[in-house]
């Protein structure tokens, strides 16, 4: 389900020159359908994960998986009427959003005892962004093949999401609650016992640890393969399909590879996963600079690589952190605002393209690469305040 989620927020995004050179939508039409996602993850991400707390974990994400699923049919019957692509897309930004919340948390339960052995600390927390990642990668590639080789690349492109929901939904319609639900069939407190008061989030950890760091998560792939591939895309005549699809596995694809890397380092230090993570964005950024200066477009696959691990390093300790700010009652609504806080970073390229009318890319890129290293240093003074707030006077 979580790789459905990820699949159907990349196929289009590999398929952006497609629509303006097949279907001759300009470059403003296109823009706006590529936001309208976002548009329905906001909301989607913000209800899907309270309605989960509340109904379950299981309901909310089988029904936005079968909304998802639905908009990938929508968006295929746009190649032949294209009234049907704004729907299309901001039904895919909808449960997308709901399907993260939902799923996050529920991938997350279903990852620790009694339904699993015991994980190591922040295993089960990142198995769901693992599974995105994966959806990511795949999902921008084979749509980039598909529209550049097979016919009527505009319907079909969609079909292996159509096929993997469609899969994904009956696979996982078996597994059990993890949430409100099952929580009503264990046991109560003894009769007389008083009531237990809810559990609050940790919102201090969350403004100290997630706040700072999350927009950088989806800034980083964002810049990988939405801005750099239309930089360097000079040379490319009659491969650009092909090299944004590329641009958008490697990006992805870099972050899963990381994982391991990930895991150890959280186990040597708490903030250390958040950190290495902000430093190589920093140093993608710096890398973009020469390769958009001069178009290359090797160079800016290199940058594209570094961004994704950037962002699987981020991605890693956000969710990590963000669960373990949360109370079990609440994980899918504080998993979900960090997802929100994430996903604002996806307006990066559209504040890179308005902010290109006054300064060069290379500088706007520059700046970006400074900015990331000056988060680093705000996690680690932040920490360092956190750390003193819990040490006795």
């Amino acid at each position: 389900m979580m790789t459905a989620s990820g699949w159907s927020a990349n196929q289009f995004s590999a398929l952006l020159g497609a629509y303006r050179s097949e279907l001759g939508l300009s470059e403003s039409t296109v823009t706006g359908l590529f936001a309208v996602y976002v548009v329905g993850l906001v909301p989607g991400l913000l209800l899907g994960g309270p309605l989960a707390d509340r109904r379950g974990r299981r309901p909310v994400a089988l029904t936005a998986l079968a909304v998802n699923l639905l908009s990938s049919c929508l968006l295929m019957a746009g190649s032949a009427a294209t009234g049907w692509l704004l729907p299309g897309r901001f039904l895919t930004g909808v449960s997308a959003g709901a399907l993260l919340a939902a799923g996050s948390a529920w991938v997350k339960e279903l990852s620790c005892p009694p339904h699993a052995s015991d994980a190591a600390a922040g295993t089960a927390a990142r198995r769901a962004g693992l599974f995105v990642s994966a959806g990511f990668a795949s999902g921008g590639l084979v749509a980039a093949l598909i529209a550049q080789w097979l016919p009527h690349p505009m319907a079909t492109a969609y079909l292996p999401h159509v096929v993997l929901a469609a899969v994904a939904w009956a696979v996982a319609h078996g597994a059990p609650e993890t949430g409100r639900r099952a929580a009503r069939t264990r046991p109560g407190p003894e009769p007389g016992a008083p009531a237990r008061p809810a559990a609050a989030p940790d919102w201090r950890r969350f403004r100290r640890a997630v706040l700072p760091l999350a927009p950088w998560v989806f800034a980083a792939p964002a810049v990988g393969f939405a801005t750099l591939p239309g930089l360097v895309d000079g040379g490319l005549a009659g491969w650009r399909t092909v090299y944004a699809g590329i641009a958008t596995a490697v990006v992805p694809g870099s972050g899963l590879l990381v994982q391991p890397l990930a895991r150890r380092l959280a186990a040597r230090h708490r903030l250390a996963t958040g950190a290495a993570g902000l430093g190589v964005i920093a140093a993608g950024l710096a890398l973009a600079v020469p390769a958009a200066a001069g178009a290359r477009p090797g160079l800016a696959l290199v940058a594209a690589a570094l961004l994704g691990a950037g962002y699987g390093l981020a991605l890693s300790f956000g969710l990590t952190e963000a669960a373990a700010a949360a109370p079990p009652e609440r994980l899918a609504m504080v998993t979900s605002l960090f997802w929100t806080a994430a996903y604002l970073g996806m307006l990066t390229p559209y504040a890179l393209a308005l902010l290109s009318r006054r300064w060069s890319m290379p500088v706007l890129l520059a700046a970006g690469a400074v900015l990331a290293a000056l988060t680093c240093g705000v996690l680690a003074a932040l920490h360092r305040t956190a750390e003193a707030d819990r040490t006795p006077a």
